[in-house]
């Protein structure tokens, strides 16, 4: 009893003791903005990407094996003309053989099986032609990813450089082919004894800005 009274003792005066000094604060804010408009996204065969049976055969050895490229068509949307980003979350994230591609699943629970990429291709913003674009820090900063991979763990985003500088626009309708590049990762690194489920998922979240 006479320990607990004095602990709590210490503590009294401890509290007292500390309005003699000046008070170390700092301030936490709370921001955002509630947008009326909404942008659904939609891909073409259910977003199932199929590659059927592939004979352990055919795989390589020593290096990736590249599947054929399938190509959906995405489709965003919106209320009303819309500013936003697409942020890929890769649902297999453990099993991806680097920080920019998707996994496709793990055998045995450790032998990582491939990967995938995604790629924006022919995109149409009501009605008119439009570049695909990326950032790295965000969406502080965007470049033209024109012909090229859309890594994970960067935004993408369809516009223009009528600001002076690549920036999303605000679109209502958008149309893009999305390209699917899958590799096996080499066959001599993979337990091939039973048939191997490739396993990949992603999800294509919309942030607005």
């Amino acid at each position: 009893m006479n320990n607990k009274l004095s602990i709590l003792t210490a503590a009294l005066l401890l509290t007292g003791a500390s309005s003699a000094f000046a008070a170390s604060s700092t301030d936490l804010t709370v921001k955002g903005l509630i947008t009326p408009s909404a942008c659904t996204p939609t891909l073409s065969s259910g977003g199932i990407v199929d590659h059927g049976k592939i004979s352990a055969k055919d795989l390589r050895p020593n290096n990736y094996t590249d599947l054929p490229r399938i190509t959906l068509q995405m489709n965003m949307n919106c209320d009303a003309p819309t500013t936003y980003a697409l942020n890929g979350i890769d649902n297999r994230e453990s099993s991806a053989p680097s920080s920019i591609s998707y996994g496709l699943g793990l055998i045995n629970n450790t032998q990582k099986i491939g990967m995938f990429y995604l790629q924006f291709l022919n995109a149409v913003a009501d009605g008119v032609g439009t570049e695909p674009l990326e950032s790295s820090d965000n969406g502080l900063t965007w470049i033209d990813s024109a012909d090229a991979i859309w890594p994970r763990q960067r935004l993408a985003g369809f516009g223009d450089q009528s600001s002076g500088a690549w920036y999303p626009q605000a679109i209502k309708d958008l149309t893009t082919d999305l390209i699917v590049i899958t590799a096996i990762a080499p066959a001599r690194g993979l337990d091939l004894t039973n048939e191997v489920t490739i396993d990949g998922s992603a999800t294509l979240e919309v942030k607005y800005l």
